[in-house]
């Protein structure tokens, strides 16, 4: 038998636990399918069925409650025994997704930390799965609500075209419609952008064949003038400021998601509270 990994016991635990794998998908922050492969690969791994399929239902078995019983005490043994070494001195754990982190929250953070020299930050960047007990303060994108989390709306993701100065010179883009000149680096907005900026719905718009899984590579993609990158002007306006990006017209996107600061509805210290509403102060 294989030993399986512990997000997997973790993951195993809140499925039980939620009585569903779409239930536990939406606590864990995934998709329900990432959740059945990720159970799929654990029964594999234990050399036996967790859950009895039935459509798509699927209940657990006797043997999976029992061992996700025993998983969820030995987490909570696991979780005091964090909780007491972190009580020696404050530490605020954050999970934030690359672009924010990069653009908007670590330049701040160093202000934050000579304000307040006697707490420890730990920084998590990554878009994977993070359990409850592995963070204090999470910034997430989207619509909500996230159960079990109090969740504070920081700022739009105010998605606007971005490319390098020079193409905007080259290909004189003065207007949405002149876009069809260039390659539209993929992203699933740009119909509704153009739409609102007024781009003529007879106009042929070329997008580009790679569909980069981030603001981060969109941008550096841009930046290698690969074409015009849809992107959130609140976090890459520095680039703008600095030149090596051009942001050519004034509309940005007015119904996409906002960045949330997420704190744990149960959360009873007070550092992680001060931090998150010194995010809310920045933003």
């Amino acid at each position: 038998m294989k030993r399986p990994s512990l997000e997997s016991l973790r993951i195993l635990g809140e499925c039980v636990r939620s009585g569903s794998f779409a239930a536990a998908a939406q606590t864990l922050f995934l998709t329900p399918a990432a959740v059945s492969l990720r159970i799929r690969t654990l029964e594999q791994d234990l050399g036996k069925p967790l859950f009895v399929r039935r459509g798509p239902r699927a209940t657990a078995t006797d043997d999976a409650i029992a061992l996700a019983a025993r998983v969820d005490r030995a987490l909570d043994d696991i979780d005091l025994a964090l909780e007491a070494f972190h009580n020696a001195r404050p530490v605020i754990r954050i999970t934030a997704p690359p672009s924010f982190a990069s653009h908007w929250l670590a330049p701040r953070l160093e202000r934050y930390q000579a304000d307040n020299p006697r707490i420890a930050i730990e920084f998590d960047v990554s878009t994977d799965l993070r359990s409850r007990s592995g963070f204090d303060v999470a910034i997430r994108t989207g619509g909500g609500p996230w159960p079990g989390w109090t969740s504070h709306p920081l700022f739009p993701v105010d998605l606007t075209p971005m490319l390098r100065p020079d193409l905007v010179a080259r290909h004189r883009i003065v207007q949405p419609s002149d876009l069809e000149r260039l390659i539209l680096l993929p992203h699933p907005d740009w119909p509704l952008w153009l739409s609102e900026a007024g781009a003529p719905a007879d106009r042929r718009f070329q997008f580009g064949a790679v569909d980069y899984p981030s603001h981060e590579l969109n941008a550096n993609a841009a930046l290698a003038g690969q074409g015009a990158a849809l992107l959130p002007r609140s976090l890459f306006k520095p680039m703008v400021d600095d030149g090596r990006l051009a942001a050519p017209f004034d509309h940005a996107l007015g119904d996409a998601d906002w960045h949330f600061a997420l704190l744990h509805e149960r959360e009873v210290r007070q550092e992680p509270a001060d931090l998150v509403a010194w995010l809310l102060s920045e933003a």
